[in-house]
């Protein structure tokens, strides 16, 4: 008050007063949100409780504590919150708005509650400045499974995980894969024992039924898999595969993933070579060849001075298609490139475009030599996925990325997939 806002203590609670009995005489419902409180309160408390009876004394229906710095720990936050719940007993509702700065928003909010407030102000999947606000997907389901507070109606919590993964594609911000309940690995399983563990008993190594919030049970698979490993990976992508085509996935695993395939985190291009080996062959296009040139152009008359075109040859539906387009990079310009080559034939890939694309050099020793490992995380809105390549060649081990990806997105919109979530749906 005295530094930011230079003014008065007297001349800030009265600010209050007068603000909210505005916009009550005007028949709003006001909630007043008590910036920087949690900090306050500890320095001053009685100023702090004086500004808040302020509010509620002009018709302020809820109390919002905020802990602006994010910097509070749940103790003091379930102390405080129950203090003020205490002071004002049932005469107004108490609200917790909160931020991670120390990593403790969801965890904060969880205390608020349990001090014994009524709401939790938040966002989804936390997005908010600096490290984010206390992140609803995560606090939904905690207050709903574990502690027994009614949030959103029951019917609605499965649609959690495709609400997340909705609005991360709104925001073009790709969703952490290890998020709590909501992410792609929240559920995923590697490890021999936690694999045939689950099948026996689900929640000896899942805190609640993935399907309550709208996720899936995942069993990654690696070079270590067994064959067991492999059966029910199948038999979570609904595929059925004989002795000697498990045999086959189990070599062909070990082998690639000695070349520097890395299948734990490309699930897509895994589900495709599983799918390969039980004798399924994509049926949408077939390559004959491709082509990437990129030229040094004259800067004045080029933004950047690079120009990449690809061109690309295909058979599909019967007819061979040469096109070329190009791009700001050799992925860009290959993927408009079989765009282009396909035209219209295919719908669902115009809802699949790329989010994030990540190379890493896998012998060091070898110079520019060395062979790269390119993983590509694709979206159709509804579904995220990633794919691999692998090569000495950069432009080879994106394309393999870039091929299995849109391939991937051409089996999820045609139905072939088995999809792990079901798409969001608005609310009413």
């Amino acid at each position: 008050m005295t530094e930011a806002l230079q003014t008065t203590l007297d001349e800030g609670e009265a600010m209050v007063a007068e603000s909210v009995a505005f916009l009550h005489d005007a028949g709003r419902a006001v909630f007043f949100d008590a910036e920087h409180f949690f900090d306050g309160y500890q320095r001053n408390p009685e100023f702090s409780l004086r500004v808040l009876e302020a509010a509620a004394q002009k018709g302020a229906t809820r109390l919002v504590l905020c802990d602006t710095n994010g910097g509070t720990l749940p103790h003091d936050i379930e102390r405080i919150v129950r203090e003020v719940v205490t002071y004002f007993g049932n005469d107004v509702g108490v609200a917790v708005h909160l931020h991670d700065d120390a990593g403790t928003g969801v965890a904060n909010a969880l205390a608020g509650v349990t001090g014994g407030a009524i709401q939790v102000q938040g966002t989804i999947n936390g997005y908010g400045e600096r490290t984010g606000n206390c992140n609803l997907t995560t606090i939904i389901p905690n207050l709903t499974l574990k502690m027994g507070i009614e949030t959103i109606p029951r019917d609605r919590l499965e649609r959690l995980t495709p609400v997340a993964h909705h609005i991360a594609e709104l925001v073009n911000m790709a969703l952490n894969p290890q998020a709590a309940y909501v992410g792609e690995s929240a559920f995923a399983h590697k490890a021999g024992l936690h694999v045939s563990a689950i099948i026996k008993r689900p929640d000896a190594y899942e805190h609640v039924p993935p399907d309550a919030v709208g996720n899936g049970t995942r069993f990654v698979v690696s070079e270590l898999a067994g064959r067991s490993t492999i059966l029910l990976k199948a038999q979570e992508l609904g595929l059925e595969l004989d002795g000697p085509q498990v045999n086959d996935v189990v070599d062909t695993l070990k082998q690639m993933e000695h070349e520097g395939y890395h299948f734990e985190v490309a699930d897509a291009s895994l589900e495709l070579l599983m799918r390969r080996a039980s004798g399924w062959q994509q049926p949408w296009f077939e390559v004959e060849s491709f082509r990437v040139i990129t030229d040094d152009l004259d800067t004045e008359r080029t933004p950047g001075g690079v120009a990449t075109e690809a061109t690309i040859k295909v058979h599909v539906g019967g007819e061979r298609v040469v096109r070329t387009a190009e791009g700001n990079g050799p992925v860009n310009a290959l993927d408009a490139a079989l765009r282009a080559a396909l035209g219209s034939r295919y719908p669902a890939l115009d809802r699949v475009h790329l989010t994030d694309y990540k190379v890493r050099v896998l012998d060091t020793a070898k110079g520019t030599g060395a062979v790269t490992r390119v993983l590509i995380d694709s979206t159709n809105g509804d579904r995220t996925w990633t794919t691999i390549g692998v090569s000495e060649n950069i432009i080879e081990a994106s394309w393999q990325a870039l091929y299995d990806s849109l391939v991937y997105g051409l089996l999820l919109g045609a139905g072939n997939g088995k999809p792990q979530r079901s798409a969001p749906q608005h609310a009413d």
